[in-house]
This record gives C-alpha cells, sequence and structure tokens, in this order.
C-alpha cells in the first residue's frame, strides 16, 4: 500500500533545559515520513524546501523508500524554518523565530506517479493547501487524515472547517478541540468535530495519553511515562506518521485496527522524544519497537477475579 505525506521539510532551532542546537532538520512532513517508514510502506511526499536544504538529507529520505518527486526544490530561496524555547515542564514553549520562506506561496503540485495513491496524510499546513491536495487527487484514497492547529482556527476558521468536512480522520490536541468545539468536555466537543465531516477523531493529550472516537465507540490509550523528555518537538506528527503507516502497512482501517495503530504511533512518538529533532527516529530496531510496543500493551493489561457470592 501507498502513503501521501503533504507537509512541511524544515529547519528547526530547539532549547530545552537538557540543551540547544543550531538548525537541525525539522518539519512536520520530515517527521510523519521517517515514522512511516518504519513501517516499510510505498512513500510519496509533497512539499517544498529552499537551495539550502542538504543533499544528504534527500538522500536519507530516498533510502527509506520515500519518493521525492514531489518535492520542490526553489532555486535562490530558503526552506521554512521555525525557532523554540521550552519550558521546564516541557508541555509548554516558546516561539522564537518563525520564518516561512519557501512555505509563504507554497503550490502542492502532485505528480502523475501519485495518483491513485491507497492513504493521505495531511500535516499542519494551510487549510488551503490541505484542500488543494485533496482535489488535485483524480481518485480519493482509502482514508484521508489530517493534522491541524490553533493558529488555522484563529485566521482561517472557515476555510479550516471546510477542509475538515473533506476528511476521514482529524488528529488534533486537546486544547485545539476544546477551542474548534466551543467545549470543554472532551466527549462533547468529539461530537461537535465528527459532526463537521470526520468518521474518526483522535484527540492526543500529551503526557497523558490519546482518544480515538467513531460513532459510538471510544478507545483511550495512554501515554509511556519516561524517565526524561529530551526534546518533544516533532512527536505529535511521529504520532500521525506512525498511525498512518501502521495503518498502510497492514491495510485495514476497522476500528479494532485504529486501536493497534494508535499504540504503534505512540511508541514511536515516545522514542522521538528521547533525543534531539529527528536523530532517534533514524536508528529504531525491530527489537526497540516490540519492546516498546509491549510496555505500552502493559499499562492497561490486567485481569479482574469476579467473587461468586
Amino acid at each position: 500500500m501507498s502513503l501521501l505525506t503533504v507537509g512541511s521539510v524544515a529547519f528547526d532551532a530547539i532549547e530545552t533545559p537538557f540543551g540547544k542546537t543550531d538548525k537541525i532538520i525539522g518539519g512536520a512532513g520530515t517527521y510523519i515520513a521517517l515514522a512511516s517508514s518504519f513501517f516499510k510502506v510505498e512513500q510519496k511526499i509533497v512539499s517544498v524546501v529552499g537551495e539550502d536544504f542538504p543533499q544528504s538529507m534527500l538522500d536519507q529520505l530516498s533510502s527509506l523508500n520515500v519518493n521525492l518527486d514531489g518535492l520542490q526544490i526553489k532555486q535562490g530561496e530558503k526552506t521554512f524554518f521555525w525557532s523554540g524555547k521550552y519550558h521546564n515542564d516541557m508541555n509548554s514553549r516558546d516561539t522564537l523565530v518563525t520564518e516561512l520562506n519557501v512555505l509563504e506561496h507554497f503550490d502542492p503540485i502532485i505528480p502523475e506517479s501519485y495518483q491513485g495513491v491507497d492513504y493521505l496524510m495531511l500535516g499542519n499546513l494551510s487549510p488551503q493547501v490541505q484542500s488543494t491536495v485533496i482535489e488535485r487527487l483524480t481518485k480519493r484514497p482509502k482514508l484521508v487524515a489530517m493534522d491541524t492547529m490553533n493558529f488555522w482556527m484563529d485566521i482561517a476558521m472557515d476555510d479550516l472547517k471546510k477542509t475538515i468536512s473533506m476528511v476521514d480522520v482529524l488528529i488534533i490536541n486537546d486544547e485545539e478541540a476544546r477551542q474548534l468545539s466551543g467545549e470543554y468536555s472532551l466527549v462533547k466537543a468529539s461530537k461537535v468535530i465528527r459532526a463537521l465531516g470526520p468518521k474518526y477523531l483522535i484527540i492526543k493529550k500529551g503526557e497523558h495519553g490519546a482518544l480515538l472516537f467513531h460513532n459510538d465507540n471510544l478507545f483511550y490509550a495512554p501515554a509511556l511515562p519516561l524517565e526524561e523528555v529530551f526534546d518533544p518537538t516533532g512527536a505529535g506528527d511521529t504520532f500521525a506518521g506512525g498511525f498512518m503507516g501502521y495503518l498502510a502497512s497492514t491495510d485495514d482501517i476497522s476500528f479494532d485496527n485504529m486501536k493497534r495503530a494508535i499504540i504503534h504511533g505512540s511508541a514511536l512518538a515516545s522514542f522521538c522524544c528521547e533525543k534531539f529533532g529527528t536523530e532517534r527516529l533514524t536508528t529504531i530496531t525491530n527489537e526497540d519497537m516490540s519492546k516498546r510496543v509491549e510496555e505500552f500493551v502493559s499499562l492497561a493489561n490486567f485481569d479482574i477475579v469476579r467473587e461468586i457470592v
């Protein structure tokens, strides 16, 4: 099965209580592609970079079976750049610099070789770009998922709701769910949001796990308690990439399989937090993944013994 990822391929500069970096590779599209590559699916990416983006990283993506036909390289322009500083609790951060550069006027071009893709993951970009990608695909994928953020709710709510109505799965965090729905209860929020169009809603709760909603079904996936969260940048995108990569590799979009996909996405996201940027995602072994998934399973695995009176 094939997976198309649309998202930023970018530079980040990060500061946490554990240290700081100069410019390193980041971007939602990068994290999603690296995470989904673990499942050996046929990958395609639509994004844009400037001439300053290193060829070595493009070569690494290609080596992971990521088709780069849809990656535009703009000569004479610079790659998107974001810099942020995390607070001591690692749950909040301050954005220090945002330079849109090539993303400011990004027009997503879908190569002919990408038509007929089986799964589509729309990373956090403007809702106009996200909806344009869906409209430019001649055949609707089996499953379309999207991520978004508060920023688009603040400045482009109408466009965002239009795009949400076009997708099957919406992946957002709890703060975003409350803003989008106007409801504090996440159960009530899920009903309001799913009424906008998506059949499935995933609400990420950071260190408190994730919720999956579909019809009257609800699944809660715990988060793995980590001794140290070195850098949470990209963890949400890694989760999305792992979720979609697992679904594409199994080609099963049932609710039960989505539960398994969430656990695998959560496992990959926990690895992402162990190093700065994308560094840890490139060194995960099958053994690492198996052990980590088992740790997640053990968090909520128990037996109830009922006494017969």
